[in-house]
């Protein structure tokens, strides 16, 4: 059995984004863009709802082949180019970039591909990871957050019909005051 992490850079308020999309505080180190592009490398298969992935298909694709891209940016958009990837959307018709699109209920088949053989999976987009918390699909939560309080804007935990009790596995200090926590959740 796979297993699925749900990770992303969130305000210490808990917001991944400001209102508008706006991501425009949580600009990386260079240590912590080494650590996602990493994640990226190790992950077997990404899951993305439609607004994540229309924003990261507009960026990395193309990433390295822009001007001044640094050797991290050309690294990191090949290793996102290679990483297979299902989008979870009934408003687009097609996907490229190494990617397939699902159309129907996420859950039963995030719970298919959990099932199935392979390396780990990651679930991106607060909309999709809350309908996997719901259904107990989420195996670690990796929460990389940022010292800045944004008031409002898309909360990475959305609202959950029961508990769901973690371990804690690993703290990590970056600079600029960002800490990333791990947690495995208890079954």
């Amino acid at each position: 059995m796979r297993k699925l992490t749900y990770g992303m850079n969130l305000s210490l308020d808990g917001y991944i984004a400001a209102p508008g999309d706006d991501l425009g505080w949580s600009s990386p180190s260079d240590e912590l863009f080494q650590f996602w592009s990493d994640r990226v490398g190790a992950t077997g298969l990404a899951l993305y709802g439609r607004r994540l992935w229309e924003g990261m298909s507009a960026a990395w694709p193309t990433a390295d082949q822009q001007p001044g891209a640094t050797p991290a940016h050309i690294e990191y958009a090949r290793r996102w180019r290679d990483m297979p990837k299902v989008v979870f959307s009934s408003t687009i018709s097609a996907v490229d970039w190494n990617a397939r699109l699902v159309t129907g209920d996420a859950v039963p088949e995030i719970a298919r591909l959990k099932a199935d053989d392979g390396g780990p999976m990651d679930v991106a987009g607060a909309t999709l990871a809350g309908a996997a918390m719901r259904a107990g699909l989420i195996d670690e939560y990796t929460v990389v957050t940022h010292p800045v309080l944004l008031g409002g804007g898309a909360p990475f935990f959305t609202a959950l019909d029961n508990w769901v009790n973690l371990a804690l596995v690993e703290t990590r200090t970056f600079p600029d005051g960002v800490i990333l926590t791990r947690y495995e959740t208890r079954r």
